[in-house]
């Protein structure tokens, strides 16, 4: 029940997330706001280096992934959110 919890709680910790192909974000996320919608490329958190594209988002969605990069190849959304 505790997992549970944490994830439905409110976020404690949102910070601006620049897309960068070479670097992890300064903590894993657990959820991306996107402000400007777009295509966003993420590795999830256990993806081995993998990166998934989630194509064509919408303006204000919101991907529910527990993940440690957005990259910027392959990113053009803007205005994101990282939820820790």
């Amino acid at each position: 029940m505790k997992n549970w919890t944490s994830r439905v709680s409110p976020c404690r910790a949102p910070f601006a997330v620049t897309p960068d192909d070479s670097t992890n974000l300064p903590r894993a996320v657990r959820g991306l706001y996107i402000g400007t919608g777009g295509d966003v490329a993420v590795e999830g958190v256990g993806n081995d280096g993998d990166t998934l594209v989630y194509k064509n988002l919408p303006d204000a969605s919101y991907i529910f992934i527990q993940a440690v990069k957005v990259l910027a190849t392959g990113t053009t959304a803007t205005d994101i959110i990282g939820e820790a």
